[in-house]
């Protein structure tokens, strides 16, 4: 039995992988529209190249969405957990519409459905959509509070937990913020159960000082309470058991596309896909390989910056 794979475009255009394969747990994941420059918010080409990494996963219902928010809402019925992958902020999918979709959201967590949020996807104006990102995944990106410098952290340890399942010590260069705005204003660094939420930080590193000096990306920096943490570590993706029952992670690297050719970088993420809709991890991690063809299909058309 193998994954069934659903591509769903915003124009409405739809085909299917492996539809032979019955229905069991259902994954949706959102990818955000184009933008940055080429090879960097690669979501439409990322999400593809994962779901392609999981086409031989038994028991797993995925379907991609592209370009953004869904034009027909029925792909989320019976889901038992949604990824998003998109730009955040003030253009997040999930807080358009007047705040009608985040009532949406916020009734799949009450039902105990999953909610992964990645990269750009973790940033959210805090009075738009805080409290609920708080309740949902534990933590989110706050502009000023948290930074976002290019840098190479070191995941040298990791917690006894399926999402880690199989990945080795690795480093790699991405846009990986830290920093984030926790539950009850955490650390974030350690486990901890609190206000009904297991919360257990995946991807933990210390940045040098050069690091939290920045530049950041935006605004460049440097931010005296990001510097005063110096030699602290600081949790870059982490992972929540809620209340209601339901799962969350936010993870916050994914800028750079190449990156997922990095095979520690990419199991993570799929293992947390599978975490996520509670699927059974394998106990090595999820066995994928990414070629060149790979990395270069479904790449958004976009200008140049010469």
């Amino acid at each position: 039995m193998l994954t069934r794979v659903i591509i769903v475009f915003s124009l409405a255009f739809t085909y299917s992988l492996n539809a032979a394969a019955i229905d069991n747990h259902k994954l949706v994941i959102i990818a955000g529209k184009p933008s940055h420059p080429p090879r960097m918010h690669e979501f439409n080409a990322g999400v593809q190249l994962l779901a392609k990494c999981m086409g031989d996963v038994p028991g797993l219902d995925l379907h991609v969405v592209l370009n953004g928010w869904p034009k027909d809402e029925a792909i989320f019925n019976d889901v038992d957990a949604v990824v998003f992958y998109m730009d955040g902020g003030g253009r997040h999918e999930a807080v358009q519409e007047d705040g009608r979709r985040l009532k949406v959201i916020d009734q799949w967590a009450k039902d105990g459905v999953g909610l992964g949020f990645m990269h750009y996807g973790v940033e959210i104006i805090p009075e738009q959509a805080g409290e609920e990102f708080l309740r949902w995944i534990g933590g989110h990106y706050e502009h000023m509070h948290s930074c976002n410098p290019i840098w190479s952290p070191k995941f040298e340890q990791f917690p006894k937990h399926p999402i880690t399942r199989g990945v080795k010590p690795f480093s790699i260069k991405d846009e990986w913020y830290f920093n984030m705005r926790f539950i009850n204003n955490i650390a974030g660094n350690e486990p901890t159960d609190l206000d009904g939420m297991r919360f257990t930080p995946i991807l933990v590193g210390i940045p040098e000082q050069k690091v939290r000096n920045g530049p950041y990306v935006y605004p460049k920096g440097p931010y005296s309470h990001i510097q005063a943490n110096s030699n602290r570590a600081e949790a870059m993706m982490w992972a929540v058991e809620r209340r209601d029952g339901g799962r969350g992670f936010g993870f916050t690297g994914g800028h750079f596309h190449d990156n997922w050719a990095n095979d520690n970088f990419r199991k993570t993420i799929l293992n947390a896909f599978l975490w996520l809709s509670k699927i059974e991890v394998p106990k090595r991690g999820v066995k994928s390989a990414v070629s060149t063809q790979d990395l270069e299909s479904n790449l958004d058309p976009k200008p140049s910056r010469k």
